[in-house]
């Protein structure tokens, strides 16, 4: 990371009376920009390593990771208690920080409110990448799969018990760089996250915002899904497809909820050629 780089590091900005705490790499403003959006209750380190690879060696680009109210960095006062709150600050973070068109990037809850963005300015979000979204709201009413761990290292079982690998509800590939990455990538995420917010948000967890433009999407997207994810699952997705005729739908074998470190060389790969399709449009 240069210089220039590391001085966007722990940045704050005021949104909608938010302190929200952002990551910034790659070129400044006035570039193209993708503004990230984290699951749920997780923070901006989940997205941050596994895109700045796909990220490398495509210079140009502004990327924008974000920590969302009651997670990460971004403390959420008292009032900040629905979704739609949530959503209505992300909104005035990219009015401060976006001075005009960029690619909305969201995994699991995230592409909840990236496709509400989309949805809500569908000439300014010029690209739309939804990395395991949540599509329905309410995890009762999800049409989910069983959970099944397909791959378990031996020497990971060695190192860290049955125990502790049969408490993973969300883990597929059980390898010691899956655990490295779980680690790493998500759980200090979990372990930062403010419980009483997140539990005020989780109380008005459905939002009321459109989720679908009033007409079909027509900028590149992508929908990158897991078959054996039994968090937001990969058949609910399909319901929605047809707001985006410039999707791709793509279900990937061997991945859960955490596809981006299961699946990793595919997932780079689809995403790479998603922003293809956007930089093809030279729309952003």
């Amino acid at each position: 990371m240069s210089a220039a780089q590391a001085r966007f590091d722990a940045v704050f900005i005021e949104a909608a009376g938010v302190q929200v705490h952002y990551v910034e790499r790659g070129a400044g403003p006035g570039s193209p920009t993708a503004v990230l959006l984290h699951g749920f209750p997780v923070d901006h380190r989940i997205m941050l390593d596994a895109f700045e690879a796909v990220f490398a060696g495509r210079t140009g680009w502004r990327r924008l990771y974000l920590d969302l109210p009651g997670m990460g960095r971004t403390r959420a006062p008292h009032w900040l208690a629905s979704t739609d709150d949530v959503f209505r600050v992300v909104r005035a973070a990219i009015d401060v920080l976006v001075p005009g068109p960029y690619v909305a990037v969201g995994e699991s809850y995230g592409g909840y409110l990236a496709r509400g963005l989309a949805a809500a300015e569908p000439e300014r979000v010029r690209g739309l990448a939804l990395l395991c979204p949540m599509v329905v709201a309410e995890h009762a009413d999800r049409d989910v799969p069983p959970h099944r761990v397909l791959v378990r290292e031996p020497a990971l079982v060695h190192e860290v018990g049955v125990a502790a690998l049969d408490a993973d509800e969300v883990g597929v590939v059980q390898t010691r760089e899956t655990w490295r990455r779980t680690l790493a990538e998500v759980e200090p995420g979990l372990d930062t996250a403010d419980r009483a917010a997140t539990a005020r948000i989780r109380e008005a967890w459905a939002g009321t915002f459109a989720l679908e433009p009033s007409s079909p999407y027509e900028h590149p997207a992508l929908v990158l899904t897991g078959r054996q994810d039994t968090s937001t699952g990969y058949r609910d997705t399909w319901r929605v497809l047809e707001s985006y005729p410039r999707a791709t739908f793509a279900v990937l074998d061997r991945a859960g909820h955490n596809l981006q470190i299961e699946q990793p060389a595919l997932f780079e790969a689809i995403v790479r050629e998603w922003l293809d399709r956007v930089e093809e449009t030279a729309q952003v």
